[in-house]
């Protein structure tokens, strides 16, 4: 995608990405330093009180704001856009922050209310991912309204990912709401009917800004016309959706992740094989292609 971002195609270097750039890559190592940790101390990986929490939490929230501030430097600049993009990295290092800071004092980050203390800090990482989705709504609403200098196959996988994203960060408040409803009944809060996992609705296409802008990037690189690398990215996107339906419906009907419920298995399949389609289109693509032999001498 090309906008605003500097003309050596370095969009980090936009004064609007500086922060979510550097924030991004702190929070990525974080997670990976978490893994460490879990290698080392071992662990459940299920569970309220585990290290998957700060693994998940800070490669996710690293690679968001990595690609916000990828969004931030292809829009046209807005007054406030720096201060906007340096409080959403501060927001999103404060939420990791908490999380982290949870599990390393044993307690469990999220649904908590054993103690004023874990009270508060569970509140307010609530208050902190509300005013991200608002951030993160507004950048996909100004995507809609760029018009120039815009890649058309990467415009597209931008818009796409980036409402994928905000649909994701509805399903989390979501994934609050049920979870503090079951609570207060004495249920677990991870579930919604007989099997349902919420979070698995809520994550399963929340990286789609990540891999539908590659797929566009990978088709270019490939050497596939920028109408071919459109239709790759179209088709990724029905994928993308398909995946995304079967994990809400699936969830709805209080079925586990896997397997598919029967209603389920056609939807998940179907958008199996647009991503596979897609990657493979891209694959053969790249492969060096092979001239007329020499005959022999």
């Amino acid at each position: 995608m090309s906008g605003d971002a500097g003309s050596d195609g370095a969009w980090w270097r936009d004064p609007r990405a500086r922060w979510p750039a550097g924030v991004g890559i702190v929070l990525v190592a974080s997670g990976l330093a978490h893994v460490v940790v879990w290698a080392l101390t071992g662990g459940p990986w299920e569970g309220p009180v585990t290290w998957r929490k700060p693994i998940l939490f800070g490669i996710s929230g690293g690679l968001t704001c990595l690609s916000a501030g990828w969004v931030w430097a292809h829009l046209p600049r807005r007054r406030g856009d720096i201060l906007l993009a340096g409080a959403m990295a501060g927001t999103l290092f404060v939420e990791v922050l908490l999380v982290d800071l949870q599990r390393w004092r044993g307690m469990a980050s999220h649904f908590n209310r054993s103690t004023p203390l874990d009270s508060f800090l569970y509140d307010a990482m609530g208050v902190l991912i509300l005013f991200v989705s608002a951030v993160l709504l507004d950048l996909t609403v100004r995507l809609f309204f760029v018009g120039r200098g815009v890649a058309p196959d990467m415009l597209l996988a931008a818009r796409a990912g980036m409402v994928f994203l905000v649909i994701s960060c509805g399903l989390g408040i979501w994934v609050g709401s049920n979870g503090d409803l079951r609570v207060a009944a004495g249920l677990d809060a991870d579930r919604f009917g007989a099997a349902g996992v919420p979070k698995f609705a809520h994550g399963v296409t929340i990286h789609a800004i990540q891999w539908l802008p590659a797929i566009a990037w990978c088709a270019r690189r490939a050497g596939l016309s920028a109408g071919m690398s459109g239709r790759l990215v179209a088709l990724a996107l029905v994928g993308t959706a398909f995946i995304l339906a079967y994990a809400v419906v699936q969830t709805l009907l209080g079925g586990p992740r896997f397997p598919p419920l029967p209603a389920g298995m056609i939807v998940l399949g179907s958008g199996a094989v647009c991503l596979i389609v897609a990657l493979v289109s891209i694959v053969v693509s790249c492969r060096p292609s092979v001239g007329p032999q020499a005959g022999p001498p």
